[in-house]
Order: structure tokens, then C-alpha cells, then sequence
């Protein structure tokens, strides 16, 4: 029974054999077979080579998927230069569809007066906001301080440079009708006169209506009201007066600026001719350069809904001319979440920055648009005109490593923008608009390698297509060329 049963289980084994063997003596080597053999395996090392080259090479994919970010607010970083705006009156404020409305933000915030090359040179303060000056209450009204005659006067075109030109030293106020703070200074500005011409100190008093006489105010460069100015020789002394307004506190800063004129006079009577006693002169209270440009940077948690940040000229103690606002800016730059470009040097080597230079360095260029504005200019030409500009925020993931891994993973905003002009009423103070709008969707950059049973898939694919196929064909042209017999 063993010897029956052992055969027998053998011959079962062998009928399910799908790789049965062909006795060698019947099989026939041709030169036509060579030469397919040859070519299959040519063709199968290409394919292989190829195949495992792809499966090495990973690609970028891309996809779209609804954001699921929480967080209720996102970190926006900006630095803006004001080309034609002084640091008093940069104001910057943020609203959006929820209700938020925050005017002159400061938190955050700082702000730096440039000279006329661009450069910092003043530090205007970081999370300062303005001081509000001390204004005088008068028992008297304006009508009954004029019953004596007006001590502070009124100036026009016809006779401003002749004024100057009578008073070595001139204090001009320069007014609007309609400014609620000019018109809380025209009685203690009268009453200052008045003790100017009391205490025989030789100033004149003059004061400017800039509605009646705009050219002649725009000639002089004022942007808000009141400006109070002081002349020396028929120049303007900058910076202008902006401390309390006040009869003791002008009373006050004219003394003092008669003192350092007369101790420039003495001195210079005293060492006339000496080069040794040149660097002790004293300061004569000459005009200080004051190119009225600003910088102001930092950053804002804004809400993750529709609104903007604009930046305004406007000032606590002043009304703004706007004939002569200029919001002409240059965006140095500008983006959403945390920074990542730009950076000082002390962030540069910080954990998290190492780990986003490690996944930029294999993102695509087309998808690091994260700051597009970035050192762009927005002129303006004319005044009661300023740029808006319309961002739409796009929440981008960058995944460089497996899809569980937060080694390689980061989580960036894009950002596509434009701007255009837009035009203001004569009496409208305009504004530098950021208008931004998070999109609901977020992109996914990922990359995307082969699995690696789809690789050896591939590989007995080409093996068996390639051996199957040139088969068929050696099969096919044997048939053709073999010899006829007779």
C-alpha cells in the first residue's frame, strides 16, 4: 500500500505544476531565439533600471481640503515705511465683521522717524501711545479778550514774509475755523500775545487761517491744525511746538528759546574769531532736520474672519489737512502666522526656525508665496488719493516626510494680493488699506513616493510582459522564416 500510495500522491502533486518542464531533446536553440533573448533581456534591465529610479524619486502633489484650523485668531506681522508722514500722526487701526473696531493700536507696535535717505533715526516709541497736551479754560470768550485790540495777528498772503521780516523771532499758529482744538487755543493763543506784549519780549504773535489762506499753508508745508510754528529770520525752526498749550507752557518755551538765542549772541560776541572755543558753542536753537517720514512695524492677532488693518493719519491733540496727507508707503513686509522671512538674527537658530528651513528647502517655489508685497513701493501722485489693498490669506501645509510625521511638517499662509487707487472728498483724511479674507480651504503640499509592493509589481509586470511579449513575436517570425519542407 506505501509503495501505491507514495506515486500516487506524487502524480497528484504534479497534474496542479504550472511550470512544467520540457525535456531538453525536444526543444530546438535558434539563432532567431539568441537574438530575442538578447533583446528581452536589454529591454527588461532598461525597464528595471527605470522602474527602480521612479520608485527612488518622490514628487510634489497637491490638494485642497477644508481648513480645519481652531484657532480663533491669527498672527499678522508687518513693516511699512510712510514716506511723507510724520510718526505724531501714524495711526493704526483694525476692524472687522465680528465688531472689532480698535483705534491707534499700540500693542506691539513700534515706530521710527527716518531722515531723508530712508534711514532710522529717531526711536518714536513701542507700545506708546500719544500723550493728550493740557489745554487752558478761559473765563473770558475770544470777542471779550479782542474789546482791547487783537495782540496775536492775523496774517495773509500780502503780509506773512513782511511779518517775518519785521520780527526777527515770529510764533505763528496756523488754524483751522472748523478745529475743535484751534478753536479751544484761540483764547489762551490771544491771551499768550497779550503776555508777550506785557513782558515787551521780542516775538511777534501771528496766527494763519489756512481755510482762507490754503495756498499760503500748503506753501508752508502744515499738515495738521493747529500747527504751532516758530520763525527765526524768516525760516521755519523745526520740530514744531507740540507740548501743552497752555499761557504758562507758551510763555515757558518762548523764554527759553530767547535764552539760547542770547547766549549763541553773547558767545559769539565773547570768542568771535577764536576756532579753539568752536566746539563749545552753544546750540542757538537752530532748525533740526525733520524729513516727515516713518516706519512703523510689528505685528496684530487679528480674528479669522473678513476685515483690515489701515494705517491713518490721525493725532489725539490735532485735526489732520487733508490737502496735504500723503500716504504714499512702501511695504517691507507683510504676512500671516509666524514669521519665518526676515527674521533678526537672534531667531534665526531657534528650533522652530531650523525645522522650517529644513522643510522650504524642498518646497517648490511656486508654493512659498508667503509674502508677495514684500518691498514694494505704492506711489501716489496727487493728494486725496491712497492705495487699498485686497488680500486673500490661504492656510498651506507643507508635509515633507510621512503623513504621521510633525518632524517635517509645518503650517504656512500664502497670500495673493492686489491693490489699486482709490480717491477721497477734498475733506476726507485718506488712509493705506489692508483689506484681508481667510479662505475657508487650505492646500495640502505633500510629497508623494511609491508604495513598495506597487515597485515589484512593476518589476514581474516588466519581467513577464517582456518575456511574454518578445515570445509572441520569436513564435510569430519563426513560423514565417522557417524553411519549407519539400
Amino acid at each position: 500500500m506505501n509503495n501505491i500510495s507514495g506515486p500516487g500522491r506524487r502524480s497528484a502533486m504534479a497534474s496542479v505544476d504550472f511550470y512544467r518542464r520540457v525535456p531538453k531533446d525536444l526543444t530546438e536553440a535558434t539563432s532567431l531565439g539568441a537574438f530575442m533573448s538578447i533583446c528581452a533581456v536589454t529591454v527588461m534591465a532598461i525597464l528595471f533600471f527605470s522602474e527602480t529610479l521612479a520608485f527612488a524619486r518622490t514628487n510634489m502633489g497637491t490638494s485642497i481640503a477644508l481648513d480645519e484650523n481652531d484657532q480663533p485668531q491669527i498672527r499678522l506681522n508687518f513693516n511699512i515705511t510712510l514716506m511723507d508722514l510724520h510718526c505724531d500722526f501714524v495711526s493704526v487701526d483694525v476692524w472687522d465683521t465680528l465688531g472689532t473696531n480698535r483705534q491707534n493700536v499700540t500693542k506691539n507696535i513700534e515706530k521710527w522717524q527716518l531722515d531723508e535717505s530712508g534711514q532710522r533715526r529717531i526711536f518714536s516709541g513701542r507700545n506708546r501711545e500719544q500723550r493728550e497736551v493740557v489745554h487752558e479754560e478761559h473765563e473770558e470768550t475770544l470777542e471779550e479778550l479782542h474789546e482791547d485790540g487783537e495782540q496775536a495777528v492775523e496774517l495773509d498772503p500780502s503780509n506773512f514774509a513782511a511779518f517775518l521780516e519785521e520780527h526777527e523771532m515770529a510764533f505763528i499758529d496756523m488754524y483751522a475755523p472748523w478745529c475743535i482744538w484751534c478753536q479751544r487755543l484761540h483764547p489762551t493763543w490771544e491771551k499768550f500775545a497779550e503776555e508777550v506784549h506785557k513782558l515787551g519780549m521780542p516775538i511777534g504773535v501771528g496766527k494763519v487761517n489756512c481755510v482762507t489762506h490754503a495756498q499760503l499753508c500748503k506753501d508752508q508745508k502744515v499738515m495738521a491744525f493747529p500747527t504751532l510754528r516758530w520763525y527765526k529770520n524768516s525760516e521755519p525752526i523745526f520740530p514744531d511746538y507740540k507740548m501743552d498749550r497752555t499761557v504758562a507752557a507758551l510763555t515757558g518755551y518762548a523764554k527759553r528759546k530767547l535764552d539760547m538765542e542770547q547766549k549763541y549772541k553773547d558767545w559769539e560776541t565773547k570768542n568771535a574769531g577764536n576756532p579753539d572755543k568752536e566746539r563749545m558753542r552753544p546750540n542757538a536753537g537752530g532748525s533740526r532736520a525733520e524729513h516727515p517720514g516713518c516706519q512703523v512695524s510689528g505685528h496684530l492677532m487679528v480674528n479669522r474672519v473678513p476685515g483690515n488693518f489701515h494705517i491713518e493719519a490721525k493725532s489725539v491733540n490735532h485735526n489732520l489737512n487733508a490737502a496735504m496727507t500723503n500716504l504714499t508707503h512702501r511695504v517691507n513686509h507683510l504676512s500671516f502666522g509666524e514669521p519665518i522671512t526676515k527674521l533678526p538674527p537672534y531667531m534665526e537658530s531657534t528650533p522652530f526656525m531650523r525645522k522650517v528651513k529644513r522643510v522650504l528647502k524642498q518646497v517648490p517655489e511656486e508654493h512659498k508665496q508667503f509674502n508677495p508685497m514684500d518691498d514694494q513701493e505704492y506711489i501716489t501722485t496727487a493728494f486725496h488719493q491712497a492705495y487699498h489693498h485686497y488680500i486673500k490669506v490661504v492656510s498651506t501645509h507643507l508635509n515633507m516626510g510621512s503623513s504621521s510625521d510633525d518632524v517635517n511638517s509645518i503650517t504656512v499662509y500664502q497670500m495673493l494680493e492686489q491693490s489699486q487707487i482709490v480717491f477721497y472728498d477734498e475733506v476726507n483724511v485718506p488712509e493705506a488699506r489692508f483689506s484681508y479674507d481667510m479662505s475657508p480651504m487650505s492646500v495640502v503640499v505633500q510629497k508623494e513616493g511609491r508604495k513598495w509592493y506597487d515597485y515589484l509589481t512593476s518589476l514581474c509586470a516588466i519581467i513577464g510582459g517582456t518575456f511574454t511579449t518578445l515570445g509572441l513575436i520569436d513564435a510569430t517570425l519563426y513560423k514565417v522564416f522557417k524553411p519549407k519542407k519539400l
